[in-house]
This record gives structure tokens, C-alpha cells and sequence, in this order.
């Protein structure tokens, strides 16, 4: 535990203290904000087709450098 010799080596940690405390804070805030905005709905959406669409490409890809044709079946 440290042992302070005088008040203002006292006030100089607690300035710092409450500092840290207010950076803390506005990096939580921060934090939520970024959080917010990659689960909003639009972003979701856009993350999700922005996947399929990768996962067609590279099926498209491979299909065609192996010679895979697609197979169509009828259910009636």
C-alpha cells in the first residue's frame, strides 16, 4: 500500500484516478456505439447477403474449374 507524505501527492492520485474514470467510461460508450451499430438491422441484412453472395461465387468458381454441372430435379 502506498504511503503518502503530503496532501497534494494525494490530490495529484485522485486527479488521476478520476481521470481513468472518465476515459473508462467514454471507452464503454464507445464500445456500445460500436456494438449498436454491427447488430443494427440493416448492417445484419447487409453482412448476411453479403455472405451468400461470397458462397455463390465460390460454388460458381469451383463448379466451373472442376466441370460440375448443376443437376435440376422435378417433383411432379
Amino acid at each position: 500500500m502506498k504511503q503518502y507524505t503530503s496532501f497534494e501527492e494525494i490530490d495529484r492520485d485522485l486527479k488521476i484516478l478520476k481521470l481513468q474514470a472518465q476515459i473508462d467510461k467514454e471507452e464503454i460508450k464507445l464500445t456500445l456505439e460500436e456494438v449498436k451499430d454491427s447488430l443494427s438491422p440493416i448492417r445484419v441484412v447487409g453482412n448476411a447477403l453479403g455472405a451468400i453472395m461470397q458462397k455463390a461465387i465460390v460454388l460458381k468458381a469451383v463448379a466451373k474449374i472442376f466441370g460440375v454441372k448443376r443437376v435440376v430435379t422435378s417433383s411432379k
